[in-house]
């Protein structure tokens, strides 16, 4: 592994600014290590999504999209770890281990395939050895009620369509280094 290649950029950062909101989870600390309970089940944890919660964002607010992704993977483009689509606005909060059947987080919205092909969320994974990943956790405030688009759609397909809808963001971002 080259532990000597550059830090990713934070890929937010890349995006037109917009305003932010308050996210905070009983399971994360902003800027903490990811805890083992949210690590995927191939790299020795139970693969469990965090809880989440979220206030503060706009009163247009229609709809979210929360997302994890790890811009560190070694891949050139990132690794996204779950995009769960169309939550309505009266979500404000996803119990631990919602990211495991998205129906069952609200009636209508849905998970697009992950880098893994799943369309839950999986946990941290990376390369043994590698240098800490970071996990940028994301609630996208829409201003529409849901995306146009289905299950089959891509991550990339998902972000070029919150670049459009998105009026706030509220992130969370927790770290983990598989030991080598």
């Amino acid at each position: 592994m080259n532990l000597d290649r550059p830090i990713a950029p934070d890929p937010y950062d890349l995006l037109p600014p917009v305003d932010s909101f308050a996210l905070t989870s009983t399971d994360l600390a902003d800027g903490g290590p990811l805890p083992t309970a949210h690590v995927f089940t191939g790299a020795g944890g139970a693969n469990l999504s965090p809880q989440l919660s979220w206030s503060g964002f706009p009163a247009s607010t229609k709809g979210f999209v929360v997302t994890c992704f790890d811009p560190d993977a070694p891949t050139g483009c990132g690794f996204w770890h779950w995009l769960l689509v169309n939550l309505p606005a009266s979500v404000t909060e996803l119990a631990q281990g919602a990211g495991g059947d998205p129906e069952k987080a609200a009636p209508g919205a849905f998970g697009v395939r992950n880098d893994f092909g799943n369309a839950g969320y999986d946990g941290a994974a990376p390369p043994a050895g590698d240098r800490p990943h970071r996990y940028i956790f994301a609630v996208h405030a829409l201003d529409v009620e849901g995306l146009e688009l289905g299950p089959t759609a891509t991550p990339a397909y998902v972000g070029f369509n919150l670049a459009f809808h998105t009026l706030a963001r509220a992130r969370l971002t927790a770290t983990y280094q598989q030991p080598g």
